[in-house]
């Protein structure tokens, strides 16, 4: 198992990479998960665990930056789904039908995967809604 990375937030809102000892950005802790490196994200002060809510960030800039339009269609059915959150919606996709996402360690062998699994899945989400 490999070792986790610790990403501190400081109340300056700067993260802090203790591995490599400097300030880091959003998207550099997007370069280091699609590494396969394993993140946690502390806030200093409080000492409380931020890894999910500085990822859910991180895609919400993902998306911003992106140059597709996003699927609004499918932002409905997240929200009108018994948790009304990405989690849940994926966690429901997944139980539903019977499997789970495992994404290969390199991003490029990834992405034939990740785009096959997510749209035969979101095809099958309109009936299950």
């Amino acid at each position: 198992m490999k070792d986790v990375r610790i990403i501190k937030r400081y109340q300056n809102r700067k993260l802090y990479d203790t591995f490599q000892s400097c300030y880091v950005t959003l998207e550099e802790i997007a370069q280091i998960i699609r590494e396969g490196h394993e993140i946690q994200v502390i806030d200093n002060k409080s000492k409380n665990d931020i890894t999910y809510m500085t990822q859910i960030q991180l895609l919400f800039d993902q998306e911003r930056k992106s140059l597709k339009p996003g699927n609004v269609e499918l932002l409905k059915r997240v929200v009108r789904s018994e948790e009304g959150t990405l989690t849940g919606y994926i966690q429901a996709l997944e139980s539903k039908l019977n499997l789970t996402f495992e994404v290969p360690a390199t991003t490029e062998a990834a992405m034939p995967f990740i785009a096959t699994n997510l749209n035969s899945s979101m095809e099958n989400s309109t009936t299950l809604n």
